[in-house]
């Protein structure tokens, strides 16, 4: 969280020469390890999810690429509570190398030994919240996720939301994309779709239909393979397609399968409502990379201390998006999620110096909430209260400087309790 913006690189996050060095050796250290550190902040989120129903979001994202089809990928999954939104951590992380030329031994491979098998690996991660106490428990991921394995062997702890990929071959001989053609609406919804590469933001009119579909077990090179799989799955098909879409643009399409029954209009809803907070992922990976800690520019070596590094990246940039997800005060977190207890003393004063006279310039949060320090951030970073919400990056821009401000006053008191010493001078005389 020191660095932010400016880098997560060795030097400014040592402070100092023996601060840099000190750090260097931690990220160097065997006995450190990023699998640790993601289970100890997995084992905090944990702990938040009992009586949720938790959306477990998964997506993968690149941190190194040479442009000669090797790269390093972060396959990240955080929880997310599905009746407000707020953030409540990651629960699972691993590193996954690519190197080019796999795909031409890809179907003679058992399915554990694919990189296509961290999406069941995530999802059996999931499952395990119902353990800590959660209500139910929704995967969440986008097209790279529609596998028939991930469907077929997902652990019964969990459903699944994913958009389609695949023009599957069903069970009653038809295609999975001829399914919604003739189907009745169910109903109509506005949905603001965010920006996008050639894409402005706007607001998008979907018809919404849904309807059970049968996916019949795909063909396998191996017998052996295909047997442990079972030969169907029944699950629910909904299409969300843009209606009237603005001229010269492609409307917007989803199919998604899920395993949430779905026979009314207001079951569509919520199952496109659970696919639109896989957005919230997109955020966190770009919090890590090129708009907040720019994780990709690090030029330390691969194999350990710039793995360590990244996992420490991905907790600060899920607590940023923490922050985000209670910035209305709907989710209703206490300051700890992210904050130390004794900060809130100095977000209380820093709070008094930017309210203003009129209600729209007055904190509306309650002390002591996580929403109440959010306010506090964007403020120090220059958002006004009336023009929109306050994004992830202008967030992540005033929590460092709260945690500046923290550390001067720190200094302060620090140089203010060390004892004067007294001394004499040329004349003799105590100074």
């Amino acid at each position: 969280m020191e660095v932010g913006p400016s880098g997560a690189r060795i030097r400014p996050l040592g402070g100092n020469r023996a601060g840099e060095v000190r750090f260097g050796r931690f990220l160097h250290n065997p006995n450190v390890t990023p699998e640790e550190m993601i289970a100890t902040a997995a084992t905090h989120t944990a702990s938040l999810v009992e009586g949720r129903h938790v959306l477990a979001i998964q997506d993968t994202t690149t941190l190194r690429d040479d442009g000669d089809q090797n790269s390093l990928n972060l396959h990240v999954m955080i929880a997310v509570d599905a009746r407000d939104g707020a953030m409540l951590g990651p629960v699972h992380a691993e590193f996954l190398r690519h190197e080019g030329g796999k795909k031409r031994d890809c179907g003679k491979r058992p399915f554990e030994e694919k990189e296509s098998f961290r999406w069941l690996a995530a999802t059996r991660e999931a499952a395990k919240l119902a353990e800590a106490g959660a209500e139910r428990i929704t995967v969440v991921a986008d097209r790279e996720c529609d596998i028939y394995d991930e469907f077929a062997l997902r652990p019964a702890e969990t459903d699944l939301v994913i958009r389609v990929r695949h023009d599957r071959l069903l069970a009653d001989g038809r295609w999975l994309f001829d399914r919604p053609r003739g189907l009745p609406e169910l109903g109509r919804e506005t949905i603001s779709l965010p920006a996008a590469p050639g894409r402005p933001a706007r607001d998008a009119v979907f018809a919404l239909r849904a309807c059970p579909v049968t996916l019949k077990r795909p063909m396998r090179n191996r017998a052996a393979e295909a047997a442990k799989l079972p030969p169907k799955v029944h699950l629910t098909l909904v299409e969300a397609r843009e209606i009237r879409p603005p001229r010269n643009v492609t409307p917007a399409h989803w199919l998604l399968l899920t395993t949430h029954p779905v026979t009314s209009f207001n079951d569509a809803r919520k199952i496109t409502r659970i696919y639109r907070t896989r957005w919230t992922i997109e955020q966190v990976n770009r919090t890590m990379k090129t708009e907040g800690f720019r994780i990709e520019a690090s030029r330390l070596a691969d194999g350990g201390p710039f793995e360590n590094l990244a996992a420490a990246v991905l907790i600060a940039a899920v607590q940023v998006m923490q922050l985000v997800g209670d910035r209305d005060g709907t989710a209703g977190r206490p300051l700890e999620d992210v904050f130390d207890p004794t900060d809130q003393p100095a977000l209380e004063a820093i709070c008094a110096t930017l309210e203003g006279n009129t209600a729209r310039q007055k904190n509306p949060h309650k002390r002591g909430s996580l929403a109440y320090g959010t306010w506090v951030c964007a403020r120090l970073a220059g958002w006004t209260g009336y023009y929109g919400k306050p994004g992830p990056v202008v967030i992540l821009r005033g929590l460092l400087l709260f945690k500046a401000m923290r550390h001067g006053c720190a200094l302060g008191r620090l140089i203010r309790s060390k004892p004067k010493r007294c001394h004499l001078n040329g004349r003799g005389n105590r100074e």
